[in-house]
């Protein structure tokens, strides 16, 4: 009975049994009412014989006593109280109920107390009689034969609700597995199919219900596995794409490694040029080996944490601006660093050097994009309880549905043809150190990028 089904069966039969009760207490008050009615009319009919002959043989009045089912008859007329028949009394009269005005609640009353008390007592029982025969009768009973009745009343009364609430209950369970249980089963039918191939579309749901609940149910499973299926495939797009990534990043950390090592001949040559420009050079090809390196980690989900020095953030700075700035060399874009000399900050060198050549890559090739001239500037300052470093252009601005899933990979690409990991791995790097990284302001007038990075070390 654990099914749902099961349980409608077990509660409509407990409900119905429980209408049936609050039923079975009225009625069976209403019977005790009717059984000494009935009493008090047979006796009424069994004193006009006494009205008919003034004298009564004792074995006449016996049998029409016992006809009645009474002890005695006494009947008021005329305001005189006269004893019509009588018989011996085997006991004491133990209560008197008055019919004539009793309200409901009192017939309710002492119906339950007859119906349990299970000792045979003698009760006077007052009415008024019949076709105004008199303005009172009143008799004399044993409460056994009332009790009896009542009881065999009852007993058919529970049987019947009994039936009753049986029927009820099977049709209301036949009911539920037909509007209920069946399209509850066919809802949880296609959760297991979806969830043994979610890639076959056959098993997504189809919404068919008539039921409001169940088709909004049915509805909103429809949009969870259609919108679970597109991430499952974007999911596995993205795995797959990073396999590719990180065997191209292999391949290029080995070439990479092997240009590393004939940049130690070219600093060796004797023209100045080559010599100031090397340096340089040795740099770039190292942090690309470290950016390949990186890379490989984090498509094993194994991204190094920060290792947190204090360095002067102008330095960064100058060596972001001077890369950037061979790149635009032909075209109207001037990168300025305005880092102050004396800032220092808590972070991982190569790591914010990352961050912010993404960002300064990315200002630069809007502002070569839009087409007209324009600068970049790196700033940072001492804020009140982090250092904030700002990187802003005169660009254009960034389009609203860039700005919708900014930091997104993939989606938040700003150039046509951008994938977006520069701001997704930026915005990662900065809160491995502890800070964020937020979109300040954008505009015709361009565009702020800021980097917070807390000053304290994270203890407590």
């Amino acid at each position: 009975m654990n099914s749902l089904s099961g349980r409608f069966l077990i509660l409509t039969t407990v409900f119905v049994m429980l209408a049936e009760i609050l039923i079975f207490v009225p009625s069976i008050a209403r019977f005790r009412e009717d059984f000494l009615l009935n009493r008090l009319e047979r006796a009424q009919i069994a004193s006009l014989a006494l009205l008919a002959d003034d004298m009564l043989a004792e074995d006449l009045e016996a049998e029409l006593l016992a006809n009645a089912g009474v002890y005695n008859v006494v009947l008021r007329r005329d305001e005189v109280r006269q004893l019509m028949l009588s018989s011996p009394i085997p006991d004491q009269i133990v209560k008197t109920y008055d019919l004539r005005d009793a309200g409901p609640w009192v017939l309710i009353r002492d119906a339950m107390i007859r119906f349990f008390t299970v000792e045979n007592e003698v009760i006077r029982v007052i009415g008024e009689p019949v076709k105004g025969a008199g303005s009172l009768i009143e008799v004399t009973i044993d409460s056994a034969p009332l009790r009896m009745a009542m009881t065999d009343y009852g007993l058919r009364i529970l049987g019947l609700s009994f039936v009753i609430s049986i029927i009820t209950a099977s049709l209301l369970f036949l009911a539920v597995r037909v509007v209920l249980v069946r399209p509850i089963k066919g809802v949880v039918g296609y959760m297991q199919r979806y969830a043994s191939a979610p890639e076959d579309a056959r098993g997504i749901i189809s919404p068919n219900s008539k039921v409001t609940e169940l088709r909004e149910a049915e509805e909103a499973l429809q949009t969870l596995q259609t919108d679970l299926t597109q991430a499952l495939k974007q999911r596995e797009r993205l795995a797959q794409l990073g396999g590719a990534v990180a065997k191209v990043s292999h391949d290029l950390r080995n070439i990479l490694t092997s240009a590393q090592l004939f940049t130690d001949r070219i600093e060796a040559s004797d023209d100045p040029l080559v010599r100031r420009m090397a340096p340089k050079l040795v740099n770039s090809i190292t942090r690309a080996v470290s950016l390949c390196e990186s890379t490989l980690a984090f498509g094993r989900a194994e991204e190094p944490a920060p290792t947190l020095t204090m360095v002067r953030l102008r330095e960064i700075a100058a060596d972001v601006a001077s890369s950037e700035q061979l790149a635009v060399a032909d075209a109207c874009v001037e990168i300025l660093n305005n880092v102050p000399e004396d800032l220092v900050v808590r972070a991982d060198p190569e790591q914010m050097f990352r961050v912010v050549l993404n960002l300064v890559r990315n200002a630069r090739q809007a502002l070569v994009a839009s087409g007209k001239a324009g600068r970049v500037t790196i700033s940072g300052s001492d804020c009140e309880d982090s250092w904030c470093i700002e990187i802003s252009d005169t660009g254009p601005g960034l389009p609203p549905k860039a700005q919708e899933n900014l930091f997104t990979p993939f989606q938040g690409g700003v150039r046509k043809g951008g994938s977006g990991l520069g701001l997704a791995i930026s915005q990662e790097l900065v809160r491995g150190h502890g800070g964020d990284l937020v979109l300040k302001e954008t505009g015709p007038e361009g565009t702020t990028f800021e980097i917070r990075l807390p000053r304290g070390d994270g203890t407590i």
